[in-house]
């Protein structure tokens, strides 16, 4: 069957100005103030596909205009276990990564496949650009297999300390390319590479949390355990590094909302990161809806102290119209922080109660839920939804797996031309 593209509008979410999509619209033109947009879908009822495969089931609340192949949803189950042991009675996980048991099959192992398989979907097919995705690591792992999957050329920029997240089943085709920053350096090294990069009209930037493709297609996690709790959930838990998931879970809240078949949208939305790479917390803390200052000296050495190296964001979407801040303050939601020796403690408890290993910021999501239950935050009959945005790799790797190297090391502070330069000579 032939796949139709979804029909939506933009929406500034400070202003609330409706305008339509150019193909790739990061931000209303007419903005003045910065603001997330939103994507606003003709089809205000959830309604999955099952004619589509994969992530595609939710293809009406997915800003895309084709369909892309090997695609994965993710799977939300009632948890037995690890609600045991927190006296839960109602804890659903939604779990993105390779278990086939319960029939996730994310061979990236990581909910970033969500965000992949709904930007990539949103390129026209014969789009000629070199797609340029930023990230830490998960982002460029399944950027990267989806990409090659697909013939799609792109190039990841990934801080060289990372690059061991770049493992795949098996060897990515030519129309990916890796470049790295130098050892150490960090994600926003990573960033501001890629910035250079994209100021050549060869190359076109995926845009992070700005693209509305990224922040709905991690959002069908909600989606996900809608269909399985037939509600929305009280409570929402996932470890941040920029919060973008945490961000699309509440957008997505609001749809099921307006769709009137699952409740009020009372979903408080909960958000941990792990210690000492705490700007948001810190920030959220405070009450500041600006980050707290950070120097590019602290960042750096506080990324390299996280176990969950995934989460270190020196300049997420936090104070924004649409951030962070704005979704916890709308939500009733708040902030946790988990160190490395519970991450541990937590991915060891999680494996044992619940058959499966976990990434590290995973787990800072499950000590954060930890917290709550024993503070009273939660109440143990709530519907509480816990994002396991990443597990699996003991699955995975039973196939073996391959390791992808950087194809260039490239300093952020080098002129754009030299980098646009050398890149321009790998395609």
């Amino acid at each position: 069957m032939a796949f139709k593209p979804t029909q939506y509008q933009l929406k500034d979410v400070g202003t609330g100005r409706t305008f339509e999509d150019s193909c790739w619209t990061l931000s209303d033109p007419q903005a003045t103030e910065p603001s997330l947009i939103r994507a606003v879908y003709n089809n205000r009822l959830f309604t999955p596909d099952d004619s589509q495969k994969g992530l595609y089931r939710y293809a009406s609340w997915l800003p895309i205009v084709r369909t892309l192949r090997k695609s994965h949803a993710p799977v939300t189950y009632k948890s037995k276990g690890l609600a045991g042991l927190l006296g839960m009675e109602n804890l659903y996980i939604t779990f993105s990564g390779y278990w086939p048991k319960i029939g996730a099959k994310m061979e990236t192992c990581t909910f970033k496949e969500t965000e992949a398989f709904s930007v990539c979907a949103r390129l026209p097919k014969k789009h000629k650009q070199v797609l340029v995705v930023q990230s830490a690591g998960n982002t460029a792992r399944a950027f990267a297999k989806v990409c090659s999957d697909n013939n799609i050329p792109l190039v990841i920029c990934i801080p060289q300390d990372n690059i061991g997240d770049l493992w795949f089943l098996k060897p990515l085709k030519p129309c990916v390319k890796v470049l790295a920053t130098p050892c150490g350096t960090d994600y926003y090294d990573a960033i501001m590479l890629g910035e250079k990069l994209c100021r050549n009209p060869r190359f076109l930037a995926e845009g992070g949390a700005k693209n509305v493709a990224r922040r709905d297609g991690m959002g069908t996690t909600v989606l996900s355990a809608v269909e399985v709790m037939k509600r929305i959930p009280d409570a929402y838990f996932q470890a941040v590094g920029s919060g973008t998931g945490a961000i699309a879970a509440w957008e997505n809240a609001c749809r099921l909302e307006e769709d009137g078949r699952f409740g009020p949208n009372k979903m408080r939305i909960y958000a941990c990161q792990n210690v000492p790479f705490t700007i948001m917390y810190d920030s959220w803390k405070a009450d500041s809806r600006s980050l707290l200052p950070l120097t590019p000296e602290q960042g750096r050495r506080n990324a390299e102290v996280i176990l969950a190296k995934v989460l270190s964001n020196r300049k997420p979407p936090y104070s924004l119209h649409g951030g962070l801040y704005d979704v916890l303050k709308a939500s009733g939601g708040d902030m946790f922080k988990a160190t490395n020796d519970e991450i541990v403690y937590w991915m060891l408890q999680f494996f044992n109660l619940e058959g499966v290993d976990i990434f590290p910021a995973a787990a800072t999501a499950v000590a954060g839920l930890a917290e709550a239950v024993e503070k009273g935050v939660v109440g143990k009959s709530e519907y509480v939804m816990l994002n396991i945005t990443g597990g699996g790799r003991l699955n995975a790797s039973k196939h073996g797996f391959t390791l992808k190297e950087s194809d260039l090391i490239l300093s952020p502070e080098l002129p754009e031309e030299e980098i646009i330069a050398a890149v321009d000579k790998l395609f």
